[in-house]
Protein backbone atom coordinates (compact mmCIF):
# COMPACT_ATOMS: atom_id res chain seq x y z
CA UNK A 1 0.00 0.00 0.00
CA UNK A 2 2.78 2.25 0.95
CA UNK A 3 4.81 1.94 -2.53
CA UNK A 4 1.10 2.41 -4.58
CA UNK A 5 0.79 5.59 -2.59
CA UNK A 6 4.47 6.74 -3.23
CA UNK A 7 4.15 6.02 -6.76
CA UNK A 8 1.21 8.46 -7.04
CA UNK A 9 2.84 11.08 -5.36
CA UNK A 10 5.90 11.01 -7.49
CA UNK A 11 3.47 10.97 -10.63
CA UNK A 12 1.82 13.82 -9.17
CA UNK A 13 4.82 15.54 -8.43
CA UNK A 14 5.81 15.31 -11.92
CA UNK A 15 2.71 15.59 -13.15
CA UNK A 16 2.77 19.33 -11.54
CA UNK A 17 6.53 19.88 -12.90
CA UNK A 18 5.92 18.91 -16.30
CA UNK A 19 2.88 21.61 -16.02
CA UNK A 20 5.07 24.13 -14.86
CA UNK A 21 7.24 23.63 -17.55
CA UNK A 22 5.04 23.65 -19.88
CA UNK A 23 3.83 27.28 -18.56
CA UNK A 24 7.22 28.19 -18.79
CA UNK A 25 7.69 27.10 -22.84
CA UNK A 26 4.21 28.74 -23.31
CA UNK A 27 5.33 31.95 -21.54
CA UNK A 28 8.72 32.46 -22.99
CA UNK A 29 6.84 31.82 -26.76
CA UNK A 30 3.65 33.89 -26.11
CA UNK A 31 6.43 36.91 -24.95
CA UNK A 32 8.98 36.47 -28.33
CA UNK A 33 6.32 38.81 -29.99
CA UNK A 34 6.64 41.25 -27.16
CA UNK A 35 9.25 43.69 -29.08
CA UNK A 36 7.01 43.68 -32.28
CA UNK A 37 3.95 45.14 -29.83
CA UNK A 38 5.78 47.26 -27.91
CA UNK A 39 7.54 49.13 -30.46
CA UNK A 40 3.75 49.11 -32.01
CA UNK A 41 2.40 50.39 -28.98
CA UNK A 42 5.14 53.08 -27.87
CA UNK A 43 5.18 50.70 -24.46
CA UNK A 44 6.85 51.94 -21.61
CA UNK A 45 8.77 49.90 -19.14
CA UNK A 46 6.17 49.28 -16.81
CA UNK A 47 4.77 46.98 -19.05
CA UNK A 48 7.81 45.18 -19.31
CA UNK A 49 8.16 45.42 -15.36
CA UNK A 50 4.43 43.65 -15.35
CA UNK A 51 5.17 40.87 -17.72
CA UNK A 52 8.52 40.56 -16.15
CA UNK A 53 6.60 40.13 -12.55
CA UNK A 54 3.50 38.36 -14.26
CA UNK A 55 3.34 35.11 -12.29
CA UNK A 56 3.63 36.62 -8.85
CA UNK A 57 0.64 36.63 -7.08
CA UNK A 58 1.62 40.02 -5.17
CA UNK A 59 1.60 42.24 -8.41
CA UNK A 60 -1.10 43.71 -9.20
CA UNK A 61 -0.82 44.49 -12.90
CA UNK A 62 -2.77 47.37 -12.50
CA UNK A 63 -1.49 49.16 -15.97
CA UNK A 64 -3.56 49.27 -18.85
CA UNK A 65 -0.59 49.31 -21.51
CA UNK A 66 0.36 45.62 -19.93
CA UNK A 67 -3.48 44.90 -20.98
CA UNK A 68 -2.96 46.69 -24.59
CA UNK A 69 0.36 44.61 -24.68
CA UNK A 70 -1.52 41.33 -23.72
CA UNK A 71 -4.07 42.07 -26.89
CA UNK A 72 -1.55 42.85 -29.52
CA UNK A 73 0.51 39.61 -28.72
CA UNK A 74 -2.31 37.67 -28.68
CA UNK A 75 -3.32 38.89 -32.01
CA UNK A 76 0.31 38.43 -33.30
CA UNK A 77 -0.17 34.52 -32.35
CA UNK A 78 -3.27 34.46 -33.51
CA UNK A 79 -5.14 33.39 -30.48
CA UNK A 80 -8.07 35.66 -30.79
CA UNK A 81 -11.34 35.62 -33.32
CA UNK A 82 -12.24 38.34 -34.98
CA UNK A 83 -14.43 39.42 -32.11
CA UNK A 84 -11.40 39.98 -29.90
CA UNK A 85 -12.22 36.82 -27.76
CA UNK A 86 -10.26 33.75 -27.64
CA UNK A 87 -9.96 31.68 -30.27
CA UNK A 88 -9.92 27.69 -28.79
CA UNK A 89 -8.86 25.96 -31.84
CA UNK A 90 -5.58 28.36 -31.75
CA UNK A 91 -5.03 28.48 -28.39
CA UNK A 92 -5.03 24.64 -28.05
CA UNK A 93 -3.09 24.16 -30.99
CA UNK A 94 -0.24 26.94 -29.31
CA UNK A 95 -0.44 24.96 -25.96
CA UNK A 96 -0.05 21.89 -27.72
CA UNK A 97 2.91 23.37 -29.74
CA UNK A 98 4.49 24.17 -26.57
CA UNK A 99 4.43 21.15 -25.13
CA UNK A 100 1.18 20.73 -23.12
CA UNK A 101 -0.51 17.25 -23.17
CA UNK A 102 -4.42 17.60 -25.03
CA UNK A 103 -5.98 17.67 -21.29
CA UNK A 104 -3.84 20.31 -20.22
CA UNK A 105 -3.94 22.26 -23.11
CA UNK A 106 -7.80 21.95 -23.08
CA UNK A 107 -7.56 22.93 -19.28
CA UNK A 108 -5.82 25.93 -20.43
CA UNK A 109 -8.17 27.16 -22.92
CA UNK A 110 -11.12 26.29 -20.60
CA UNK A 111 -9.54 28.30 -18.07
CA UNK A 112 -9.36 31.93 -20.39
CA UNK A 113 -12.63 31.02 -21.58
CA UNK A 114 -14.08 31.29 -17.86
CA UNK A 115 -12.04 34.36 -17.19
CA UNK A 116 -13.40 35.53 -20.25
CA UNK A 117 -17.09 34.96 -19.26
CA UNK A 118 -16.08 36.39 -16.16
CA UNK A 119 -15.03 39.88 -17.48
CA UNK A 120 -17.08 40.08 -20.44
CA UNK A 121 -18.75 43.38 -19.21
CA UNK A 122 -15.45 45.33 -19.47
CA UNK A 123 -15.69 47.23 -22.70
CA UNK A 124 -12.26 48.80 -23.03
CA UNK A 125 -10.26 45.74 -24.43
CA UNK A 126 -7.18 46.33 -22.49
CA UNK A 127 -8.23 46.57 -19.34
CA UNK A 128 -10.42 43.46 -20.06
CA UNK A 129 -7.10 41.34 -21.21
CA UNK A 130 -5.92 42.85 -17.73
CA UNK A 131 -8.43 41.41 -15.99
CA UNK A 132 -8.50 38.37 -17.96
CA UNK A 133 -4.67 37.49 -17.51
CA UNK A 134 -5.01 38.46 -13.36
CA UNK A 135 -7.99 35.66 -13.38
CA UNK A 136 -5.83 33.20 -15.37
CA UNK A 137 -2.89 33.76 -13.29
CA UNK A 138 -5.05 33.33 -10.17
CA UNK A 139 -6.28 30.24 -11.65
CA UNK A 140 -2.96 28.51 -12.57
CA UNK A 141 -1.96 29.42 -8.65
CA UNK A 142 -4.69 27.54 -7.88
CA UNK A 143 -3.35 24.67 -9.66
CA UNK A 144 0.11 24.87 -8.99
CA UNK A 145 0.88 25.20 -12.09
CA UNK A 146 2.26 28.75 -12.16
CA UNK A 147 6.02 28.70 -13.39
CA UNK A 148 8.84 30.10 -11.35
CA UNK A 149 9.09 32.04 -14.95
CA UNK A 150 11.86 35.12 -13.46
CA UNK A 151 14.71 33.27 -15.10
CA UNK A 152 12.39 32.36 -18.28
CA UNK A 153 11.13 35.62 -18.35
CA UNK A 154 14.57 37.68 -17.62
CA UNK A 155 16.02 35.79 -21.07
CA UNK A 156 13.00 36.56 -23.22
CA UNK A 157 13.48 40.35 -22.37
CA UNK A 158 17.09 40.93 -22.57
CA UNK A 159 16.61 39.35 -25.89
CA UNK A 160 14.26 42.78 -27.10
Amino acid sequence: MARYLFIAVVLAINGISANEETMKSITSSFLKVLDQCKHELNLGDHVLSDLYHFWKEETGLAHRDTGCAIVCMSKKLELLDASGKLHHGNAQEFAVKNGAAEDVASKLVALVHGCEQQHEAIEDECLRALDVAKCFRASLHDLDWAPKMEVAVAEVLTEI
